[in-house]
């Protein structure tokens, strides 16, 4: 819309080398526009490295514009093309005419005409030398492998979790340490020296600082967790997990392009049910949102690594068979809905495999750091507001103990819901009804209901040496998370001492293993994320919707009650 009503003074068109035929088509749409344009061929190393060669000059003479080639990785071309864009702006070059079409023609004729005019430029300018065994050849003999091409993948996606917890989890212990030991008791110091009621410093201190601050105490995690996914994208391989895995799809009656907003839904639920529109078939938009509450994203996985790390000697490998379970589920929610939905013609899957590629680290943390930035703006703004009701809750009515406040009755009224599985707590179940708006809530309000019992257990604060011991325990961190990630073991997250002040410390006192798993379950399945539900009610009808969230709270209840039973008898 943009292009089409405010003219541009000049568009640039980049275009992937390797794939000038596929390109070609927007680059012709481009030029009935008659804008002045630049033709720039990105990614020339890597078509150089694959046998494909360009002949500037030609595509120059046939579009009448100019052309450059350029790798945004090493940085080729780029001066030559800051240099080429001004002089374009200077005297803006026109496409030629030759390649205009008579837009009143039908459509499957523009189209034709658009396919001869694409093969025609190639046959100018295009040459490729087949190479033989590149290293892309290579990998796909092994990584798509029909049979251990899967075991693979699981061993990569185990890894990737292996490495998120053990390489994190220093951090976040020194940053756990860094709001609950230094910065509340140094909030609480300075403000008790201002004309400043004790109510409001315990709400900086509780609801700020220990519910807000504790959820942020995982931004390392998170941080580990979305470069892998980043690598493991850019890097060329996540494209053929799809490709992998259609020939499973296709058993469920859906087609290889559902498992692209499945393999979406473990970075966030909500754009994975937007890119279900991608998909022609009614049928298989259906089957997948209904597939993708099960996918575990980063807000799960930080409750899951909370409660893991307490509770468990290998964190990751409980996570990791909660991301398979979670799988399990959504294949069998598929089988179960897929008779109920009509059936239509069969669809097929097409993809382009790009070659497998090292991505840059400025790119993977310009990503990163994007997710990292929403999920602290998510931190400042509706996670305080939680905990911050809570908090009032928790303190109303005041001069009462915790356990006579509004929040306490409101836990106690539904804890016999919760009790069969294993959260008789009413502090475990009062903190599962914030958690509808966003699951990391649970955690802001589980730190903001502790935190009374937390703040009791401190000690006297004195800011310098509190501040050189912080400097200290980060300068340990690092040499920490190394030595972690390296150790075939797990040995992150190891529990803390129930002699520490800490949230963890004060959870182990009041719930035990199997009601922590059995916890981790429930929220594995429980629809508690309003940004997901609201999507899912746009995309596919409240009927829809509310049928999923009744089934997915059912299924969580009772695969907890289950999970709980046979726990106690296992674990002791």
């Amino acid at each position: 819309n943009y292009i089409l009503s405010e003219k541009p003074q000049l568009l640039i068109n980049v275009i992937e080398t390797a794939n000038l035929e596929r390109d070609l088509f927007l680059t012709l749409d481009l030029i009935e526009l008659n804008i002045p344009i630049v033709l720039v061929l990105n990614m020339s190393d890597e078509a150089k490295n694959l046998g494909v060669d360009i002949d500037l000059k030609k595509l120059e003479t046939i579009t009448n514009l100019p052309v450059i080639k350029t790798s945004a990785k090493t940085g080729e071309g780029i001066p030559e093309l800051k240099k080429l864009i001004k002089a374009a702006l200077e005297n803006p070059p026109l496409p030629s005419q030759n390649l205009k079409t008579n837009k009143e023609l039908p459509k499957s004729q523009l189209e034709a005409i658009r396919q001869e005019q694409i093969k025609s430029i190639l046959n100018e300018v295009y040459a490729y030398t087949q190479k033989k065994h590149t290293l892309t050849d290579k990998l796909d003999a092994i990584l798509i492998h029909p049979v251990y091409g899967l075991f693979i993948f699981l061993l990569v996606m185990f890894l990737m979790f292996k490495i998120s917890f053990d390489f994190s989890s220093p951090f976040m212990d020194w940053l756990d340490g860094f709001f609950n030991a230094f910065l509340s008791p140094l909030v609480g110091l300075l403000l008790s020296n201002l004309p400043i009621s004790e109510w409001f410093i315990k709400l900086i201190q509780e609801a700020l600082i220990g519910g807000v601050g504790f959820v942020l105490t995982f931004i390392p995690l998170i941080a580990i967790a979305y470069a892998s996914i980043v690598f493991l994208e850019l890097s060329g391989y996540l494209p053929r997990v799809s490709f992998l895995m259609d020939r499973y799809m296709q058993m469920l009656g859906l087609s290889g392009k559902s498992l692209i907003p499945i393999l979406l839904g473990f970075g966030c639920n909500v754009p994975a049910i937007l890119s279900t529109r991608l998909l022609e078939r009614e049928r298989d938009r259906l089957l997948t949102m209904a597939m993708l509450p099960f996918m575990s994203c980063p807000a799960r996985l930080v409750v899951f690594a909370f409660f893991a790390s307490i509770f468990f000697k290998n964190p990751a490998v409980v996570i990791f068979g909660l991301y398979i379970l979670g799988v399990f589920l959504a294949i069998l929610t598929a089988v179960i809905i897929s008779p109920l939905i009509k059936a239509q013609k069969q669809s097929y899957f097409l993809m382009e495999l790009p070659p497998y590629r090292l991505p840059s680290f400025n790119l993977i943390s310009r990503v990163v750091f994007a997710y990292i930035k929403d999920f602290v703006y998510k931190a400042g703004t509706f996670i305080f507001a939680s905990a911050l009701i809570v908090w009032i809750l928790t303190n109303l009515p005041p001069n009462r103990e915790q356990s006579q406040t509004i929040a306490a009755s409101i836990g106690k009224a539904i804890s016999p819901i919760f009790e069969p599985i294993g959260l008789g707590d009413w502090r475990m179940s009062t903190s599962l009804i914030p958690a509808l708006l966003a699951r990391e809530i649970v955690l802001s309000s589980m730190a903001t209901i502790y935190s009374p019992a937390i703040q009791e257990s401190e000690e006297d604060f004195s800011p310098l040496p509190a501040l050189k011991e912080q400097v200290l325990s980060l300068g340990k961190a690092f040499p920490e998370a190394i030595l972690n990630t390296i150790k075939p073991s797990s040995s992150a997250f190891e529990t803390t001492s129930d002699s520490e002040p800490s949230l963890r410390a004060e959870i182990s006192k009041h719930i035990n293993a199997p009601s922590a798993l059995s916890f981790m379950v429930f929220l594995l399945i429980y629809t508690s994320c309003l940004g997901t539900l609201g999507v899912l009610w746009r995309q596919a009808g409240p009927k829809y919707t509310i049928g999923i969230f009744i089934y997915t709270t059912f299924l969580a209840w009772i695969l907890a009650f289950i999970t709980y039973r046979i726990s106690q008898l296992i674990i002791s």
